[in-house]
Formats: structure tokens, sequence, C-alpha cells
């Protein structure tokens, strides 16, 4: 969607292939566009952190995400939370008013890439979930096989369902008021729900998949609750579940851990459980899900389900222009570039369309939040590569480095603002 708006807004006509609802994905549900599947939320709304730095690059180039997501948000403490549906319909009802942008309903396909290209660049956007048929061209243009991490959804229940005597409302550290719903555990009752979340049954893999089970190399961001819960029984209590910040009203102590909900709508009839994405099946989901306090009447509105997610090595088959070596006019853009997140993916996506139509005269500084995504996907250094989020360690130090974070951490982002600032003047 930012690649055809970006391409739109400054006069190049677009044509935007979309196969839903014609041909849906195991995660989709509707044909509507910019439809989220995983969390409801696009980060953190402060702008003195890495992905506050990149909204507001995005924002000075005309990102249409961001505007369709602040029209459709729904409290959710620092996070820039949205209301799936209207955040979707915002976005449909924008690309399809822009008489620069045709919508086309079908598979785009390898047999549709020559045709294309007779008329002008390709972005290939295909998301976490590329069609068959397309992820094989691209594994047989760049010569790489296909790297895979796998994506899990969190469930969502009925907040009418949820013990509001036992779940209380707090964030961590008083940070965004009373947003989040929280449900405490004390240590026998944490234990017991460990114990049955590591015994769960799975759900059964697709046979691509089962061939991987034993080592699926799950991005940390999306990793399954179940997964980290076998690592050791604490580890959830240290993690996902920490309970620092928090206080249980009903003892003034903080519990031994913590569940949180967050609202899924504007109207907070709707609370996914933070962080719980998984791969159980749904009946294990219900019994296990419903042992955490204040859930144990809880009704599941929406399941946690696990999905395929298809990313290139962008290093190897990219150029700084994020188009593939060994197929000029073709461009790739979102998360299949190898950046992590619906913030990330729809800047990478902004980009090229800025890139595809010839609209920038230069990238943005090495110093900024674009520049330092693009240069997580340009890095050749020997790794296994993967998915990134933007972060502090993506923006390079200053030199000299000071010795106090608070001030290093400061100093990157004065520099990325200031140097982003510079760079726009010119840059179109």
């Amino acid at each position: 969607m930012e690649a055809a708006w970006a391409a739109a807004q400054r006069g190049t006509f677009v044509r935007l292939v979309e196969m839903r609802p014609l041909k849906m994905t195991p995660a989709h549900k509707t044909g509507l566009l910019a439809e989220l599947v995983c969390s409801n939320s696009l980060k953190t709304k402060s702008p003195d952190s890495p992905g506050g730095l990149l909204k507001a690059e995005m924002a000075s180039l005309g990102s249409l995400v961001l505007k369709a997501a602040e029209q459709s948000a729904v409290p959710g403490g620092e996070a820039l939370a949205v209301d799936r549906q209207l955040f979707a319909q915002l976005v449909t009802e924008a690309v399809g008013s822009c008489p620069l942008i045709e919508r086309v309903g079908k598979e785009f396909g390898p047999e549709d890439i020559e045709p294309a290209l007779e008329n002008g660049p390709v972005i290939l956007c295909t998301g976490p979930l590329t069609s068959e048929r397309l992820a094989e061209w691209i594994g047989n243009v760049t010569g790489q096989d296909n790297l895979r991490f796998y994506d899990a959804v969190s469930p969502v229940v009925d907040a009418s369902t949820i013990d509001r005597s036992i779940a209380f409302g707090q964030s961590r550290y008083g940070k965004g008021g009373d947003d989040y719903l929280n449900c405490p555990f004390d240590k026998e009752t944490y234990l017991a729900f460990v114990k049955a979340l590591v015994e769960a049954e799975r759900a059964p893999l697709h046979d691509f998949e089962e061939e991987q089970r034993a080592q699926i190399p799950y991005f940390a961001g999306c990793m399954p609750i179940e997964a980290i819960a076998e690592r050791g029984e604490r580890s959830l209590a240290f993690g996902n579940f920490k309970p620092v910040g928090l206080v249980d009203p009903r003892t003034g102590k903080r519990p031994y851990a913590a569940l949180q909900l967050r609202p899924e709508n504007r109207e907070k009839t709707l609370y996914s459980l933070v962080a719980c994405q998984n791969r159980l099946k749904w009946s294990e989901q219900k019994r296990v899900f419903r042992m955490v306090p204040g859930l144990e009447n809880a009704e599941f509105v929406r399941y946690g389900v696990i999905h395929r997610n298809t990313y290139v090595n962008s290093p190897k088959v990219l150029d700084v222009n994020l188009q593939l070596r060994n197929a000029p006019g073709v461009f790739l853009a979102g998360q299949i570039t190898g950046v992590e997140g619906y913030v990330e993916s729809a800047a990478i996506g902004l980009l090229a369309g800025l890139l595809a139509g010839g609209f920038l005269k230069s990238l943005s500084p090495r110093r900024t939040a674009y520049g330092s995504l693009l240069a997580h996907l340009a890095d050749d250094t020997e790794r296994s590569f993967a998915p990134m989020n933007i972060n502090w360690g993506l923006l390079p130090d200053p030199d000299p480095i000071p010795p106090d974070r608070a001030l290093k951490r400061q100093m990157k982002l004065d520099r990325a603002r200031e140097e982003f600032a510079n760079w726009l003047l010119n840059a179109t």
C-alpha cells in the first residue's frame, strides 16, 4: 500500500495487483487491503525511540499507513495500537479513491512479470505469505533458497468474560495509564500453567514445516510462548510475563508473574493476550489459557495460529535500491526484504515506491532510521541473515562514544533527525 501510494501521490500511474479475496492466504480473513493478521500494535508512540524516529521519517515522506493508524488508534499505552477493521478500511478506501491507482483482482504469477515490465518497474510486495509460484520464481532468479521463519498469532478474548476482580488495569511503571489489563500469577499457579503449556498438544504443521520441526528458525520477537517456556520454567517470568513495575491491588505486592492483555479495538470489547503467540491446537489453547488467573471463563474470539514467513537473503540478492540484482526493473518491498514488523515493512514499501519511480536523487543517510534499515539489508557480514526491527543497535554510534548510555542514544536521535531533515530538502 505504501509503495503504490508513494508513487501515485507523485503523479505516477500504478497498477495494484492483489489476489485477495479471489485467493486467500492461510492467515488472512478478508479482502481488505493492509489487513493485519498478527498483533494490532504498530509499536511505540514515543518519538525518542528508534521506532518513533522511523515513524517521523515515514510521515515526512507522506506515509499512508501512519495516517490510517492515527485515525483508527485504540488505547494501547505507549504503543500505537489500532482497530484492525477500521485501519484496513481506511487504507482500502484511500487507495480505492486515488485516480492514479488501478486495483486488479488476480494472483500475480511469474508469467505476469515480463508483460508488466513493458510498462515500467515492478515491485513485488508479497508480504510474509508469498504465493508458492512467485516464491519459486524469486528463488530461481536469485539463486538462493528462500529463508523462512514462522510467525505465530496471539489469541483474542471477549472483554466481558475477563474476571475484573482478578485482572487489573495498569501499565508497567505506570507508563500509559491503565490501558493494559494484567492477570497476576502466584508461584504455584504460574508453575502449573508453564507445565501445562509445555505439555500441550501442538497443531500439526504442513509437510515442509514438519521436516523442520526440531529446528524451526523462529524470529525472536515472534517466538511462540510454548517454545519460550520449553527453555526453562522461569523463562516467561523473566520475559513475556515479567511482573516488574506492576502491583496487584489485591495484595499490594508485585505478582510472581503477569500475563498482560491489550485492547484490540476502540471500544475495548476485545483483548489480545500480549506475547502469547503460539502453535497449540485450539482446544489446548482454550484449556491452557483458562488456567491464567482472570481468564478462567474467558471466551476466545480468535485462537492463535502459526503461518509461514518468507524472506530473501537481501545482502546477496538486492542492490542498494531494493532491486533484484538478476532481474533489472523488479524491486522487492516489505517484510520479504528482511525487515521485521508492520512499521518497518511499510517503511520499506514507501521507499521502494520512491526508488522504483525514480523520485529520489539519493538514498537516506546512513545515520538515519531509513539509512540504518538499508544498511542492515546491505550488510554482507558473514552470518545467517535474519529479519530485523529498527533498534538502537542499527543506528551507528557517535564518535567519540560518550560513557553515558542515555546521552549516546540522544546523540543518535539528534544526529539522525538533523541529517534526515537536511537530506529531505534536496532528496526529491
